[in-house]
C-alpha cells in the first residue's frame, strides 16, 4: 500500500474510536465496538469479564508453526479540556482537528494514546501478508490502575513468543523497560464553621503546561495545585489573614496539575490580595521562567459562601499538599540521564464535606515505592488523612538484548536509514504485568510520535504512521519466516 493509502486507513479506524467517549473505566461501549468490528473482520474474538478483547487472527497459509506474535494496546483514554472549553468525557466524542502534518483534539486531549495504537493494529489485523499466528490484545483502564491488565488470563499470554506493546511515544525508540508505580489516595471528611466575615475570592493557577507525569516529569515542570498551597502560605506570611472554603484541581494521578483554584473568604481589601499575589507569583515566575512562561495566579470575586472549612482542618490540607514531593525524586544510577523515581500531586476532588487528593509515585525500583507507601503513613497520620495504597504495578526489568528489540532495531534502520534508539522510559507499561505472567516472553513497546500527552495540547505527528505500519508488518513476516 501506498504512504497515503495506509494514513487513511489507520485514520478511518482512530476516527471511529475517537467518536467512543471512553474515559478509564468507562470502555463498555469502546470495547462492544471492537468486538463486532473484529467479527467483522472475520477474527476469533473473546470479550472477556474486564472488556478487555483479545483477538486471534490466523496465520498465513504455509506460517502455521510460526511463533506467536502479540500486538497490544489499551483502548482507554485520559480525557481532560482546557479551561473554558465544555467537555463531557462520559458523552463526548473527541473532535478532530488536522493542521497540515499534525492532528490534534478541538480543546481536549486526543487519545492517540492509545487510541492510534489500536487504530494501527486495527489496520494491520486487515492488511498483513505472509504473518504467522498474530493476537491483538486490547486491554481497558490502563491509565487509572491497569486494572485490564491485572486481571488478564495468563492462559492468553502463555502461547505466545512475543509481545509487541504499541503505547509508546517516539518513532524512533524502541522502549525495552519501564517504571512501576503505586496509587496513594488520601481522604478527609472536612469539618464546616459558619464563614466569617469577609467577601469571597477564587484564587486560581493558570497557564502551566501539564502534561504526562511519566514522559515530562523531568522537564522542570510546575504542579498547580502545590503552587496553589504554596501561594496561600504566602497570603499568610504576607499579613492577609482569610478562611479556606474549598480547593481543588488537577485532571488525573498521571497528569502533572496544569490548573488549580481555592475559594477564600477575607476582609482584606482587593488590593491587598492582588499585591499579596502578585508578589508569589513573581517568586515563581523566578523559579520557573524557563519551563512556564504563561503561569499566572488570578484573583476573581465569588458567590457567597455560608461556610469555610474549620481552621485546623484547612490547615492540614494545606499542610499535605506542601509536604508531597512532586517532580523528580532520584535519577537512575544505572542509566545515565533517566529519572529513576518521581511522585505526582494528580488531583484534588471535593464532593461535599468529602476530599481526595490522588498522589502518585513511580520508579524503577520497587524497594522506592515501598518507601513512598511508608512516607504516605506518616504523612496521612499527621495530618489527619485516611490513606488507601493501591496495587505496586511491576516495573518492566530493562531487556535490549531480546532478539525481538534486535529485530525491530534492524528492520527500523533499513526503513528510515538511521539507528534506532534503544531506552526504558519512565513511565508504566502493561507490560510489566505481562512479564509477571509469562518471563519467557520477549517485549517490546513501539508507537508513533506525539506529544504533550494527557493534555489538551496532545498531538500527532501523522507522516510518522505509516512507517510504523510498514516496520511491524515487516517485523511480522520476518518472525514468520524464523
Amino acid at each position: 500500500m501506498k504512504k497515503s493509502d495506509i494514513l487513511e486507513s489507520v485514520m478511518k479506524e482512530f476516527r471511529a474510536l475517537a467518536a467512543i467517549p471512553r474515559p478509564s473505566g468507562h470502555e463498555r461501549a469502546v470495547s462492544d465496538y471492537l468486538l463486532a468490528h473484529l467479527r467483522e473482520m472475520g477474527l476469533e474474538v473473546v470479550q472477556d469479564e474486564r472488556n478487555n478483547i483479545i483477538a486471534d487472527l490466523a496465520a498465513a497459509p504455509g506460517r502455521e508453526n510460526a511463533p506467536r506474535v502479540i500486538l497490544q494496546g489499551h483502548m482507554d483514554m485520559v480525557c481532560v479540556a482546557a479551561p473554558g472549553v465544555a467537555y463531557d468525557p462520559l458523552h463526548d466524542a473527541i473532535r478532530l482537528v488536522e493542521e497540515g502534518d499534525v492532528l490534534h483534539a478541538e480543546g481536549t486531549s486526543l487519545g492517540a494514546d492509545d487510541g492510534i495504537g489500536v487504530a494501527i493494529i486495527l489496520h494491520i489485523l486487515r492488511h498483513v501478508k505472509e504473518n504467522g499466528p498474530v493476537r491483538a490484545i486490547f486491554t481497558v483502564d490502563e491509565e487509572r490502575g491497569m486494572t485490564g491488565a491485572i486481571h488478564l488470563a495468563e492462559k492468553y499470554l502463555k502461547d505466545a513468543q512475543y509481545l509487541i506493546n504499541c503505547d509508546s511515544e517516539n518513532l524512533d525508540e524502541l522502549c525495552v523497560g519501564s517504571a512501576g508505580g503505586v496509587d496513594l489516595t488520601f481522604s478527609r471528611t472536612m469539618k464546616f464553621v459558619a464563614a466569617a466575615k469577609g467577601k469571597a475570592w477564587q484564587i486560581a493557577v493558570e497557564g502551566l503546561k501539564g502534561g504526562h507525569s511519566g514522559e515530562e516529569i523531568g522537564e522542570g515542570r510546575a504542579n498547580a495545585l502545590r503552587l496553589l498551597s504554596l501561594a496561600l502560605a504566602g497570603l499568610q506570611e504576607a499579613g492577609v489573614d482569610f478562611s479556606l472554603a474549598s480547593l481543588t484541581g488537577g485532571k488525573a494521578k498521571n497528569a502533572i496539575a496544569s490548573e488549580a483554584e481555592a475559594v477564600v473568604v477575607t476582609e482584606a481589601t482587593e488590593e491587598a490580595l492582588r499585591e499579596a499575589l502578585r508578589q508569589e507569583e513573581e517568586k515563581f515566575r523566578r523559579t520557573y521562567s524557563v519551563t512556564e512562561p504563561s503561569l499566572k495566579l488570578s484573583l476573581a470575586e465569588a458567590p457567597h459562601t455560608e461556610k469555610t472549612f474549620a481552621p485546623e482542618d484547612a490547615a492540614n490540607l494545606l499542610r499535605i499538599l506542601r509536604l508531597f514531593h512532586t517532580g523528580v525524586y532520584q535519577m537512575s544510577a544505572v542509566t545515565p540521564g533517566m529519572v529513576e523515581t518521581s511522585a505526582n500531586l494528580g488531583v484534588v476532588r471535593m464532593e461535599g464535606a468529602d476530599i481526595d487528593i490522588d498522589f502518585y509515585p513511580r520508579s524503577s525500583v520497587e524497594g522506592k515505592l515501598f518507601e513512598f507507601c511508608r512516607m504516605a503513613k506518616d504523612l496521612a497520620e499527621l495530618t489527619g488523612f485516611a490513606l488507601h495504597i493501591g496495587t505496586i504495578a511491576p516495573s518492566w526489568d530493562e531487556d535490549r538484548n531480546n532478539p525481538l528489540a534486535k529485530l525491530i532495531a534492524e528492520v527500523f534502520e533499513q526503513r528510515m536509514g538511521k539507528p534506532m534508539k534503544v531506552e526504558t522510559i519512565h513511565a508504566g507499561l502493561e507490560c510489566g504485568w505481562f512479564y509477571r505472567k509469562n518471563p519467557q516472553m520477549k517485549f517490546v513497546s513501539v508507537g508513533v510520535t506525539t506529544h504533550d500527552i494527557h493534555s489538551p495540547k496532545e498531538s500527532l505527528e501523522l507522516p510518522t504512521v505509516a512507517p510504523l505500519v510498514e516496520i511491524l508488518s515487516q517485523t511480522l513476516k520476518k518472525l514468520a519466516e524464523q
